[in-house]
């Protein structure tokens, strides 16, 4: 009997405002506060409201058959909350459906582990927490910031107690094996490991509406008939992608919609296929092998790596200046600094900074504000020097970098309500 894992990320991060040299010293917010708002709503909704709606009525029209999961990065929901907080409740709807997986990660969408296991273990506690006052529910299973993993990693969140991690199903960790199988991480004795099955996932999220895909146009249908054929080699197709390719990525006008409306159905009648959940995953199947995986490795761009991020001077030394002030951070007992000091830690900053620009450029054009990697990397460092001099006056200090409250004077024309 083959099953379908469907996992969807949703993330957004809060962008940084035009931050000059002479703001430095001068003016601690840091955020656009416009842009941030103006573009949550917007993907709300072109993606999130409208997507809601149909994975809440596909559970229903199919009994509770249909089941996904997601992972909602504390900085999205922190951005519901103050800009569409109607975004929480179609969350919380899914989520009482029962066919429907929060998993567990960064609160901040950061790269902690590869700096800071303690600071990643707080993060991660905090985004439990989270989910749990939200939504009522506990993560049991575990992703990490873009499909970031290798063995240190399984075995941390092992101790931490989860019964399973996602990976990406690179071709240079697999080999000939297929990532339709479940897998035991080296060094771990509990923990099972869920693999991106990359190619059928990729053909929704980035290859559905190219005109120059010799498979174009992609049905219900011949996904359909590539998932029967994949899973006799299998017992598990993962299909994980950002959540915003139903909608913003994929445009409405692509059909995306209408694809994916029509495939449950479709699933649903091959012979023994049903859709599971990733707890349901691996409480159903018991690891075919051990996968030693020493280097890091994500899903993102063609190297599978994370060059995405940590590819050039520029991303090594804004991370590294980050990371550093950890200590001093902490010792201020000062929530307003640590908080801000956690967002700027959020993965897009440095993504922004790559200039790997060839087959990966589209993707890191995504809602990128900066014209060039060089200007994102100065307004980065520019906004580092300020809070470095704001944790010196730290003692005195009587006001955040916090994004203020998105009220009806500045919401753009359209908000939800």
């Amino acid at each position: 009997m083959a099953a379908v894992c469907f996992y969807f990320q949703v993330h957004q991060p809060y962008r940084l405002r035009h931050y000059t040299f002479f703001d430095i010293g001068a003016d601690a917010f840091y955020e656009d506060e416009n842009a941030n708002c103006d573009i949550l709503l917007k993907v709300a909704r072109k993606c999130y409201l409208p997507m809601n709606a149909l994975l809440l009525t596909l559970i229903r029209r199919h009994e509770g058959r249909f089941k996904v999961s997601f992972s909602l990065s504390g900085t999205a929901l922190d951005q519901f909350a103050a800009y569409a907080p109607e975004l929480i409740q179609s969350y919380r709807e899914l989520v009482a459906t029962g066919c429907v997986e929060l998993l567990s990660e960064t609160y901040n969408h950061s790269l902690a582990f590869l700096y800071s296991p303690e600071e990643f273990r707080e993060q991660v506690r905090l985004h439990d927490d989270r989910i749990e006052e939200l939504f009522g529910v506990r993560p049991t299973v575990f992703r990490n910031t873009e499909l970031i993993y290798n063995n240190a990693l399984a075995r941390t969140v092992e101790d931490m107690g989860y019964s399973a991690i996602l990976a990406e199903g690179a071709d240079h960790v697999l080999g000939w094996r297929s990532p339709n199988y479940v897998y035991r991480p080296t060094g771990c004795d509990r923990l099972k490991l869920l693999l991106k099955n990359y190619r059928l996932s990729d053909d929704i999220a980035f290859r559905f509406s190219d005109r120059n895909w010799p498979e174009f146009p992609l049905t219900a249908e011949k996904f359909a008939h590539w998932a029967g054929t994949a899973a006799l080699s299998g017992d598990l197709i993962n299909l994980f992608m950002d959540y915003e390719t139903f909608g913003e990525h994929q445009w409405e006008a692509s059909g995306i919609f209408q694809f994916m409306e029509a495939l449950p159905d479709q699933l649903l009648r091959l012979p023994g296929f049903r859709f599971v959940t990733p707890s349901e995953a691996v409480a159903e199947h018991e690891p075919v092998a051990e996968l030693d995986v020493h280097n890091f490795m994500s899903w993102a761009d063609a190297e599978r790596d994370l060059t995405a991020w940590l590819g050039n001077d520029m991303q090594h030394d804004a991370i590294e200046t980050v990371y550093r002030m950890e200590e001093r951070v902490k010792a201020l007992g000062n929530d307003d600094l640590l908080r801000t000091w956690r967002r700027l830690q959020t993965s897009d900053h440095f993504y922004y900074m790559c200039t790997k620009w060839f087959a990966d450029g589209d993707v890191h054009s995504y809602f990128n504000p900066y014209g060039s990697p060089y200007d994102a990397y100065i307004n980065y460092m520019n906004v580092m020097a300020d809070f470095a001099l704001r944790l010196d006056d730290a003692p005195a200090l009587g006001h955040s970098a916090e994004m203020q409250p998105c009220t009806d004077s500045h919401r753009p024309a359209g908000h939800l309500d």
